[in-house]
């Protein structure tokens, strides 16, 4: 009897499962580097490990349930998770990135609040010298930041999105008869395209209201003829057939803006203000931003002054106004930028202004260049707060350039708002050949304007014009009235920029009604009669001046047709109509990808910077990757 009660244990004691049981593992990294000895504990519970020399951690045989997860080290940010499930008899893979602790200030101190900055900060002379530079200059961590995850970055890695774009209302067709006036204010931008590049590089579609086409077709350098003596710069318009619709017609419209001479040129104030959050802490974004602000401190010369400030949790002054020359200086309080902490974006805006009125050069070049991801997430922060900052700023006669960043958490949104309404342009730097375009190139005529608030209008004849469409600028739209009126804002050219801008017309076929305008009166006009398609007028204001001048220039209707039309017309037709597609436009007629192609290789031109020709091969990759792939 004993014997069959053994048996029966023991055979009870093999058929009873085993108690279910979860397992958690993942990686821990510092800057994509292994972090090793962080500790790992769940709670509740008595569950711990630690970080192995290639970061990688493991907990087994641990009960189903929710729990809190803690990593920690001692020169480390400590992180938690909440509410992590563990689920039965399966492997649950937590990957995170860890910030370093800041290290304690030292020499220059943040300030909580950028109003209160009155005078230059002092520095500390009796701290230790660092690097030959008489001081050591603030790193990100020395701001006195409020308690931040680094969520910003973990989420990128996990492929998380949170980019943020206005919503764009194409612009449509308007009948010439009724509405026979286009007013729109300038835009140099060309964030836009840098910023298509990025996703389509790789292998994605990006966002429809990333897609801003007058960015896209200004992204180009036109080379239109040099403006004369007695003006800013040049017009120069152009018609032909439109590619996409037969039946309609193209109106290409050019601004080139009057080069400088840089040898007797003005010299520069400008003050870096640098997001240094814990959003920023990625290979494309800070250290991008590190090598993009060397490039541009080469270019500056003797005279110019460059002053440094940073912003997370707080603003802060990391280099006093300095002399250009002072190059070796400059440089290392730039390389010596850490990132870490949330983001006050207005505050830092606020104090880089202040540090630039305070510094302010008569006649010269004053102005702030923001380099950030745009994740604004405290203080100051939604975007008519940040219009109404900007609007305010803007008064002080201190110009503004604004530097984006970075993928996965990007708020194209708010920088395009920061420099539109604060007198200034933006860019997008996605790699290193960009910023080496821009900051060795582009901002240094960037940095110089010749004329502010230009505005254009177009008058469109309809006797020979039965509607037309304005192709992008659909943010800079403006009221027909404030054409007129000195007091709205409008936007800057900078030496050696061009603009151009694209209508889409569709031809009239019988006389149209008439209203009392230049082609319109009751009997048609000689004006009307006069072959005259349009009239493009123009206004703009001196730099130091607060009166605006008029030009005028007319565009007579003639034979124009596609063959007969100018490599720039071209180009510009194939970028604007590859936009279209990309943004799957109501508009973009019978256009097609390879359309786009064939028009692009055609009109390739002279490509000094072989700008062109990667256009062309960007399509081409993208025309095959959809083929394959799909959309």
């Amino acid at each position: 009897m004993k014997w069959i009660v053994l048996v029966l244990f023991g055979w009870l004691s093999l058929a009873a499962p085993e108690a279910p049981s979860a397992t958690l593992e993942g990686v821990v990294t510092h800057q994509k580097q292994a972090f090793e000895k962080v500790t790992v504990t769940l709670s509740p519970g008595n569950y711990s490990t630690q970080t192995d020399a290639h970061g990688h951690y493991r907990l087994d045989d641990i009960p189903p349930g929710t729990y809190t997860i803690t990593f920690s080290h001692p020169k480390a940010k400590q992180e938690i998770r909440k509410g992590v499930k563990l689920w039965a008899n399966r492997t649950t893979k937590l990957h995170l990135s860890l910030q370093l602790l800041p290290h304690p200030p030292q020499l220059i101190e943040a300030v909580e609040d950028a109003e209160a900055v009155s005078e230059p900060i002092s520095i500390d002379q009796t701290a230790p010298q660092q690097q030959g530079l008489g001081y050591t200059p603030m790193k990100a961590g020395n701001i006195r930041t409020q308690s931040a995850s680094m969520f910003d970055t973990y989420r990128e890695e996990e492929g998380f999105n949170t980019e943020a774009y206005d919503h764009i209302q194409e612009n449509t067709f308007y009948p010439a008869w009724e509405s026979p006036l286009s007013t729109f204010s300038i835009d140099v931008d060309n964030a836009a395209y840098s910023n298509m590049r990025r996703f389509l590089t790789n292998n994605q579609k990006p966002p429809r209201d990333a897609i801003r086409l007058e960015e896209l077709v200004n992204y180009f350098d036109y080379a239109y003829p040099n403006p004369d003596e007695e003006t800013p710069f040049s017009v120069n318009m152009e018609l032909a057939d439109c590619p996409w619709n037969a039946q309609h017609k193209l109106v290409h419209i050019g601004l080139q803006g009057r080069q400088l001479d840089y040898e007797n040129i003005q010299p520069s104030n400008l003050v870096f203000l640098i997001d240094v959050s814990g959003s920023m802490n990625h290979p494309k974004k800070l250290p991008l931003v590190k090598q993009s602000l060397n490039y541009l401190v080469d270019q500056l010369g003797p005279n110019d002054r460059i002053a440094l400030a940073v912003y997370a949790g707080a603003a802060g002054l990391v280099l006093p106004s300095t002399p250009a020359s002072d190059k070796a200086t400059i440089k290392a309080a730039i390389n010596n930028l850490q990132a870490g902490g949330s983001t006050a974006g207005g505050a830092g805006i606020r104090l880089a202004y202040r540090v630039a009125t305070d510094n302010l050069i008569e006649e010269g070049n004053n102005r702030v260049i923001i380099a950030t991801d745009g994740d604004f997430n405290v203080g100051q922060s939604s975007n008519s707060e940040m219009i109404q900052l900007m609007e305010e700023k803007r008064k002080s006669g201190v110009y503004i350039t604004v530097m984006g960043f970075g993928m996965g958490n990007y708020k194209d949104s708010k920088m395009e708002k920061i420099a539109q309404y604060g007198n200034g342009n933006y860019f997008y730097i996605d790699r290193e050949a960009e910023a080496q375009k821009v900051f060795g190139k582009d901002l240094r005529a960037t940095l110089f304007t010749i004329a502010k608030d230009v505005k254009l209008q177009v008058e469109f004849n309809p006797a020979l014009v039965d509607s037309y469409r304005l192709i992008g600028y659909e943010n800079r739209k403006m009221d027909n009235k404030d054409f007129d009126d000195d007091k709205k804002d409008a936007g800057e050219l900078g030496a050696g920029h061009t603009v151009t801008a694209l209508y889409e017309i569709v031809p009239a076929k019988d006389a149209a009604p008439t209203t009392g305008l230049k082609y319109q009166d009751k009997d048609m006009s000689a004006a009307a009669k006069s072959g005259e398609l349009l009239t493009l007028k123009l206004r703009y204001k001196a730099p130091d001046s607060d009166t605006s001048q008029l030009l005028s220039q007319s565009l007579k209707d003639r034979d124009a047709t596609w063959q007969n039309s100018t490599d720039n017309f071209r180009w510009s037709a194939a970028v604007a109509l590859f936009g279209m597609l990309l943004r799957d436009s109501e508009f973009s007629g019978d256009g097609t990808y390879a359309q786009v192609l064939s028009m692009a290789r055609q009109a390739k031109g002279d490509d000094p910077d072989g700008l062109r020709q990667e256009f062309i091969d960007m399509a081409a990759g993208y025309i095959n990757h959809v083929a394959v792939a799909g959309p």
